[in-house]
């Protein structure tokens, strides 16, 4: 199944090649790929906007353009688009205040939360690696990229991801980003209760998430 649908990724590519753009297959998609794990999202980001890809998919839902995110169905493969992007000043500890759109990846990795997740695919199946996430991805090492309190207090719910990505792939978080979710722990309390409780459902050790998060607590 997972052939297949990267089968479908290229061929998507080619279609936005052929309007004059790129895409890229990036965050967790990117990562299990690269793991040889079982593709379930399809997260691919590129240099045209909303409105540059209506005029070649027009099918999409494109109910939040405004942040860049188009959901469409291609050869029966659902891709959650997202247009490159830069982002300032996070209003209410989960979203960005202000989002630029941008065609440049080492613009766009920086909004990103783990390094093994910023790791961009093009259509020849090249990993683009700006910030070492393949080394961590070997070494199953989970990293904040950049200031690990700063990505904690841009979105707390990071917390929850980075721990349950470390139970669901049985990696190990580095002491820098380790030390940032026992300093920060408590803006968890700031967060939507759905918000965190859909991130724990997520989880396939849900029981041993929530343990944890009472024990760090």
């Amino acid at each position: 199944m997972s052939v297949n649908k990267i089968k479908t990724f290229i061929s998507l590519c080619e279609l936005f090649e052929q309007n004059g753009f790129n895409l890229y297959l990036v965050g967790g998609s990117t990562r299990d790929y690269l793991l040889g794990k079982e593709l379930t999202d399809m997260d691919v980001t590129t240099n045209a906007t909303p409105n540059e890809i209506k005029v070649f998919l027009k099918d999409g839902d494109y109910t939040y353009e405004k942040y860049g995110s188009v959901k469409v169905k291609f050869q029966e493969v659902k891709f959650d688009i997202t247009t490159l992007r830069k982002e300032r000043k996070y209003k209410d500890s989960r979203h960005p205040e202000e989002i630029e759109f941008t065609n440049k990846l080492d613009e766009d990795v920086k909004r990103r939360d783990l390094t093994v997740n910023a790791l961009y695919l093009d259509k020849e199946l090249n990993v683009i690696d700006l910030v070492n996430g393949q080394e961590d991805l070997k070494n199953k090492i989970l990293r904040f990229i950049g200031n690990p309190e700063t990505r904690i207090v841009e979105d707390p719910l990071r917390i929850i991801r980075i721990l349950r990505f470390s139970l669901d792939l049985g990696f190990e978080i580095e002491n820098t980003s380790k030390n940032a979710i026992f300093s920060k722990i408590n803006l968890i309390n700031k967060l939507n209760p759905s918000k965190v409780d859909s991130e724990i459902n997520k989880c396939s050790n849900k029981i041993n998430l929530i343990n944890l998060l009472k024990v760090i607590k």
